[in-house]
């Protein structure tokens, strides 16, 4: 699947998964479509993809589309790209069959969130990454605390990772002080940026990997903000970043599946509409992101 040592390193783009038909009736995904861009997206300098996470919409797939849709995203990488799947369930059981599934397509490692179907505490988070790991692949975790009202605090990820039952994190806290005391509790776990709109500030604390949204729509410009920003290139990164941000921000936002799906319809990519619970976005929000894209389809982004 991927010849790179640690497969979640580089830019692994948490795929939107394109859906057809009217927004007040059955939405049906694509999978012709789905396949088409993740090869795009490999083509234009992305290391992976993390297909079923929450910009996959994974919380309204069926059994037989989740299982699907990482198929088609391995059968459709090339050499040496990455399928790092979300594997995140109600349950910890439901979880690890998710991970098993991974496996037996060959892929290189999952991607993790705690429980989300309650606040879970210490204990109980513990319990569910040592029943996933037992699937045998390397897990990453998540950490959103906004969405799973479970907050993977320092001191816990340094348990987690002592145990061995995870290898990094996708942190998505926004709190840009983390990676420095994560890496004091706990050397050797990978602090992977989990939100666009502080990947300048994670890639210089040393993040080796971004889990992104906007390369959906921009994947060589972001590509680009991300080796620059790496390599500590801050007369490049910065620019760009500024330029950026009116987009990357929406990532952390609650309608951020939406405005990413909008932002890859105006840059000539198909995003299309979400699921519900998911609405489309208001007059307002729409101007906004339509604006923003524009604006960096103006300046020779792609």
């Amino acid at each position: 699947m991927t010849g790179r040592e640690k497969p979640w390193h580089g830019v692994l783009v948490a795929t939107a998964l394109p859906l057809r038909g009217p927004e007040s009736g059955a939405l049906t995904a694509d999978f012709d479509a789905y396949a088409e861009h993740v090869a795009w997206l490999a083509a234009n300098g992305c290391d992976g993809v993390t297909p079923n996470g929450s910009l996959g919409e994974y919380q309204t797939l069926s059994v037989e589309e989740r299982t699907r849709v990482v198929r088609t995203a391995v059968d459709a990488a090339p050499q040496g790209f990455t399928v790092m799947p979300g594997v995140a369930a109600y349950g910890a059981a439901e979880a690890r069959r998710w991970a098993e599934n991974a496996a037996e397509l060959g892929c290189p490692a999952v991607m993790l969130l705690p429980p989300n179907s309650y606040r879970a505490d210490e204990r109980a988070v513990l319990a569910h990454y040592r029943e996933v790991a037992k699937a045998g692949l390397p897990v990453v975790a998540y950490n959103n605390p906004f969405d799973t009202k479970v907050d993977l605090v320092p001191e816990l990820l340094a348990e987690l990772y002592a145990e061995g039952l995870i290898t990094a994190v996708k942190e998505f806290s926004g709190d840009v002080r983390r990676p420095y005391r994560i890496a004091e509790l706990a050397p050797g776990l990978d602090v992977l940026c989990g939100a666009d709109d502080v990947l300048l500030e994670l890639a210089v604390a040393g993040a080796p990997g971004w889990v992104a949204g906007y390369p959906n729509a921009f994947p060589k410009a972001t590509t680009e903000l991300w080796a620059a920003a790496a390599a500590g290139d801050l007369a490049k990164a910065v620019p760009l970043y500024r330029l950026l941000h009116p987009l990357l921000r929406w990532d952390s936002r609650t309608e951020f599946v939406q405005a990413i799906k909008l932002s890859m319809d105006i840059a000539g990519r198909y995003g299309g509409p979400c699921r519900q619970p998911r609405v489309p976005l208001t007059p307002e929000q729409e101007k906004a992101v339509r604006q923003a894209t524009e604006r960096a389809l103006e300046e020779g982004l792609s």
